[in-house]
């Protein structure tokens, strides 16, 4: 390895070089030969599911606020970048240096306000242009589809999706004017699931397919009502799981420390040990100790996807 020179370009040598000897340790990895089996044996697929836990491991510590993890995380999300770029090279597509290359060039289209003469007024005026230079982008490239959903990426997590759907349909005026609308909306949608419910217990088989279409588009209005909020989504169903499991795990602290075995329990019984573990959390936040941000740890995930 060519050795980085003294003075001020030190570090930045130093980063290339770490940078090279990252891609060769991908390198050595997929040897045929001499690499780990493991590693020799994934292809885009397999790895595909990884890199989208690994972005969600990097929102996770951002949340948290834990700069220290968000390092180790953003290291993890390279990992699965170098580990693609590999891929393609072996198969004559295209390498890191390509990678780099694309994206390079793409933030210097797209911020003409900044590498060129154009300007831009504030935040939403270059969100509008951001989406416009996209749409050129997609008619040099011969892509025939116009409409204004175009390029909204069909590997999203759907309700991620559905929140994009809804802002790009709402750049054409095609929106609820507030929340009220929304939420006369979704309480609709929920006598609709009510009625298939019925219908289905009723015995009608045929419900079942109409059932998952009304509990779709409850969980669609669902999006636009936090869109109209403009609170994020998945942070506020983050919030929800991360309720549920602290509230749970502290259920069954309770009965443990009683002698009691939740299964046993009746539905109402079992009620009662949430009702207590919630009037834990609520007194704890009132006294100022936090107890309803307190973070439980999760479960590795199987494989050796991640670091």
């Amino acid at each position: 390895m060519p050795r980085c020179p003294g003075g001020s370009g030190w570090r930045r040598c130093r980063r290339m070089a770490d940078i090279r000897e990252l891609l060769e340790i991908m390198a050595r990895l997929r040897d045929p030969q001499r690499g780990c089996p493991w590693d020799i044996e994934q292809d885009f697929a397999s790895i595909a599911p990884y890199t989208i836990e690994e972005a969600y491991e990097v929102a996770d510590a951002i949340r948290r606020g834990d700069l220290v993890d968000l390092k180790d995380e953003l290291g993890d999300l390279l990992l699965q970048v170098v580990f693609h770029a590999r891929m393609a090279e072996e198969a004559g597509a295209f390498d890191f240096g390509d990678v780099v290359a694309a994206i390079r060039d793409k933030m210097l289209r797209r911020h003409p306000h900044v590498f060129g003469d154009e300007s831009v007024a504030d935040a939403e005026a270059q969100t509008a242009a951001w989406e416009e230079h996209k749409r050129r982008e997609r008619a040099a490239r011969g892509e025939g589809d116009d409409s204004v959903l175009a390029g909204i990426g069909r590997g999203l997590p759907e309700w991620l999706r559905a929140v994009k759907l809804q802002k790009r349909a709402a750049t054409l005026g095609f929106d609820w004017p507030g929340p009220e609308p929304v939420l006369a909306k979704l309480h609709e949608e929920i006598e609709e699931v009510r009625a298939e419910f019925t219908a289905l217990a009723a015995g009608d088989e045929t419900a079942r397919e109409r059932l998952e279409d009304e509990l779709g588009d409850v969980l669609f209005v669902a999006a636009n009502l936090t869109r109209h909020a403009r609170v994020d989504f998945g942070a506020a169903l983050r919030r929800a799981n991360a309720k549920f499991e602290r509230r749970f795990r502290r259920m069954e602290q309770l009965a443990r420390a009683e002698g009691v075995d939740l299964a046993g329990l009746s539905l109402a019984a079992q009620d009662a040990y949430w009702d207590r573990a919630k009037a834990e959390e609520r007194a704890a936040d009132e006294a100022g100790e936090g107890g309803a941000v307190a973070e439980f740890p999760g479960q590795a995930p199987a494989g050796r996807g991640v670091t």
